[in-house]
């Protein structure tokens, strides 16, 4: 009697493992049914060689200040990298790139966003393009809130977009960079975090001396380093 017991009781827990793997694979078949949806408003996040997580990429094309900034030999700017090498050689991209800036308006963007990004331990919002307009960076704003265990960096060129939001409306889990004008020029003063190119051959990212990766550096996201100086491209 004792034995029947045990091998009952057994069978109790096997069945009820089956069941917790069944009710988890559902879960994740939900999951991943949702994300297709998401995808659909949206398109897809995208994965760069250099970065520790995946990013989203929107037209330079459509950079506000960017596209003032790139016809000045001294910025940044000047011979982007995102309108050259893989970003123009392959239409595919950049068909992408313009449906997801359309995609901004969608009245779902901002849940759909969320959904791709909520299992990301990094992100990066625009390996390619820039903030839009205020509306843009609040949907960025809610975006983050709602991936708290996400950490998000925001570079930008759009001072008046981030000057025009008090600091203390910038979700916890995201620190926005603003980017300097000039190449060796001194960092913004107008924003907490910035970021700047130098040509001394001393740059604080060290991607130039790691193939161009990350690796375990994570200054970008760090809010203790208040500027982040890149090799010039």
């Amino acid at each position: 009697a004792k034995r029947q017991a045990w091998r009952l009781r057994q069978f109790g827990q096997f069945k009820f493992v089956l069941r917790c793997a069944s009710i988890q694979e559902t879960e994740r078949d939900i999951i991943m049914m949702l994300i297709k949806e998401a995808k659909k408003i949206t398109d897809s996040l995208t994965r760069t060689s250099k970065m520790p997580g995946k990013s989203y990429s929107l037209p330079a094309w459509a950079c506000q200040t960017g596209a003032k900034l790139r016809k000045v030999p001294t910025s940044p700017c000047f011979g982007c990298y995102a309108l050259k090498g893989n970003y123009t050689r392959y239409p595919a991209i950049k068909a992408a790139q313009y449906r997801r800036l359309d995609s901004i308006e969608h009245p779902q963007w901002v849940e759909a966003m969320a959904l791709q990004i909520q299992r990301q331990v990094w992100f990066r919002w625009h390996d390619a393009g820039d903030l839009q307009n205020v509306d843009h960076l609040r949907k960025i704003f809610e975006v983050c809130r709602r991936t708290p265990n996400t950490r998000h960096w925001l570079p930008t060129q759009e001072r008046q977009y981030i000057l025009a939001v008090n600091p203390e409306e910038v979700p916890d889990n995201l620190i926005i960079r603003l980017s300097g004008a000039k190449v060796d020029g001194a960092a913004p003063k107008a924003w907490a975090h910035t970021s700047t190119v130098v040509t001394d051959g001393k740059p604080t990212c060290p991607s130039g001396t790691q193939g161009g990766k990350c690796l375990d550096c994570r200054a970008c996201w760090n809010k203790d380093i208040k500027n982040v100086s890149y090799g010039k491209h």
